[in-house]
């Protein structure tokens, strides 16, 4: 979870610990009434119980079954995790403190907060047939502490394109080679004001959450980009902190997710003009609810009569009595919950 955001700031007075994790509050400020959906499963939680661990998910679909998907998730007090749709825990990876994670193919990629003075990018490869996670090592990324990260979706075989985000908000794009020793080289950079961690990629636009303000447009220009704010913090739409972003394909169109982690609510935009249509929440069930949501994922695809249209994922930030962990909910309900 981010440092604390001033739209979070009286909400955290509130906020109690428990046995499993961080115990939600009613959020202070809430934005427009979101529609209502549930969860349709939820992972085994993060080995690291007693405090905010769990962060960031990731899917990796198997480019040779398309109908296959393993998630990959963050503790970021220990390492990474694998688990299956129905979120058994299958494999584990010590990697002590890694942020946020993406997957290009069998490439994992992760944020590594190891050293705060210097920034790295963790890289692994996933050998899902056993399943694995094995470390392939460490990539330098420039001073600051590493804090956010994505990786742009690209064809297989063509270089990877990686978004590592300082905690200052300092944004580095560049190339990842993983052959060999990882290497990253920087081809643009742009500071965001303040505290940034949530990004996706939209072609070459890259997507970025300021916690305390909105969501960045983030265009390559030379070696800086040209950027504007187009999904403020209003208290409506956004609560802060601005965390998780992700982008899904639903009939023709592409949307962007948003966790408005201010209020427990995820905002939906079309893409590309930023297109607000609408707010979901995940509600109590059978799985329970969501809140305090950090990193968030989606993927469009069948995936069986489980999620035969897609999946959701989010952290959930109070899975008491356990540890936190992460939440799935079909993307048919949601997009069915939206009128999309």
């Amino acid at each position: 979870m981010a440092a604390i955001g001033k739209g979070k700031l009286l909400t955290s007075l509130a906020f109690a610990s428990t046995l499993g994790g961080c115990a939600a509050s009613a959020p202070v400020i809430t934005g427009l009434p979101p529609v209502q959906v549930t969860a349709s499963g939820e992972t085994a939680p993060v080995g690291t119980g007693r405090a905010d661990a769990a962060d960031d998910p990731a899917i990796w679909v198997d480019p040779a079954n398309p109908n296959r998907a393993l998630i990959v998730a963050t503790d970021k007090k220990a390492g990474l995790h694998v688990y299956d749709l129905a979120g058994k825990d299958i494999a584990f990876t010590q990697a002590g403190l890694v942020n946020n994670v993406d997957v290009a193919g069998n490439i994992i990629v992760a944020s590594d907060r190891n050293d705060g003075v210097n920034a790295h990018l963790a890289v692994f490869r996933l050998d899902a047939d056993k399943p694995a996670i094995v470390a392939l090592g460490r990539a330098a990324a420039g001073t600051g502490e590493a804090y956010g990260l994505c990786l742009k979706k690209t064809a297989p075989g063509t270089p990877l394109t990686a978004a590592l985000i300082v905690k200052d908000g300092t944004v580095r794009v560049g190339t990842l080679t993983v052959d060999g020793t990882p290497g990253f080289t920087v081809q643009w950079e742009y500071k965001i004001p303040t505290q940034s961690e949530g990004c996706v990629f939209d072609g070459d636009t890259l997507y970025v959450g300021e916690e305390d303000a909105g969501v960045w447009e983030l265009k390559p220009n030379g070696k800086t980009a040209a950027a504007r704010i187009v999904a403020p913090v209003d208290n409506q739409r956004l609560v802060a902190d601005v965390e998780g972003l992700a982008t899904i394909d639903h009939k023709g169109q592409r949307y962007l997710l948003v966790s408005s982690q201010g209020d427990n609510a995820y905002a939906v935009f079309r893409l590309p003009g930023i297109d607000y249509v609408g707010r979901f929440a995940v509600a109590a069930g059978a799985f329970g609810a969501t809140s305090e949501t950090d990193g968030i994922e989606a993927v469009a695809g069948n995936f069986g009569a489980a999620y035969p249209d897609g999946i959701f994922l989010a952290q959930d930030g109070d899975n008491a009595p356990k540890a936190q962990n992460f939440k799935l909910v079909r993307w048919d309900q949601i997009a069915a919950a939206l009128g999309l």
